[in-house]
């Protein structure tokens, strides 16, 4: 009997030792803090060379020489989901003197086509607006040089079109300038 009161006492205080242990470590809880914050967007922007001249060429000569304009580069900041950008280009009439009928080359005679991407970052699908040479459109009005779809995050595309202008053989000698314009929505 001896040695079963000394288990059930051994047996109690080891219980007793236990249920003091545990009471010790307290209750489980947490204490939750929702944290929040906001990414804004950016925008959406266009830039293209400042300048580029088309050369020189003899009265007489059907166009001016084929010249890649430089980098045209859209960056998209706005941080979209599924988004989308397309960028148009369109030029202005060619000037010389006080811009006569011989003195204006009109920008039905612009070339343009843009050629592949040449760099980009980030994800979208993006299409040339004139991938080939075989593709070119004139300037008359305004044309798509380059579109994007499903836009995520920030991205650049950028292109380097080619451009000519096809000369009238009544156009008289003299220095033209026009606008190649791209924009950007």
């Amino acid at each position: 009997m001896k040695n079963r009161s000394k288990l059930a006492t051994l047996a109690l205080s080891t219980g007793l030792a236990v249920a003091g242990f545990a009471g010790l470590a307290g209750p489980a809880s947490a204490a939750d803090t929702t944290t929040t914050f906001t990414l804004s967007g950016g925008s959406l922007s266009v830039s293209a060379p400042g300048a580029l001249p088309l050369g020189s060429v003899a009265t007489g000569s059907t166009s001016t020489a084929a010249v890649q304009l430089g980098a045209v580069t859209v960056t998209d900041a706005r941080g979209a989901l599924l988004g989308s950008w397309t960028s148009s280009v369109i030029s202005s009439d060619y000037i010389t003197g006080a811009g006569t009928a011989n003195e204006k080359i009109i920008k039905d005679n612009a070339d343009y086509w843009s050629g592949p991407a040449t760099t980009s970052t980030g994800t979208a699908v993006r299409v040339p607006g004139q991938p080939l040479i075989a593709n070119v459109v004139t300037l008359a009005a305004s044309r798509t040089a380059f579109a994007a779809t499903g836009v995520v995050g920030n991205n650049t595309t950028s292109w380097n079109p080619t451009v000519n202008v096809n000369i009238p053989s009544a156009s008289v000698a003299g220095a033209y300038s026009g606008t190649i314009t791209h924009s950007i929505a």
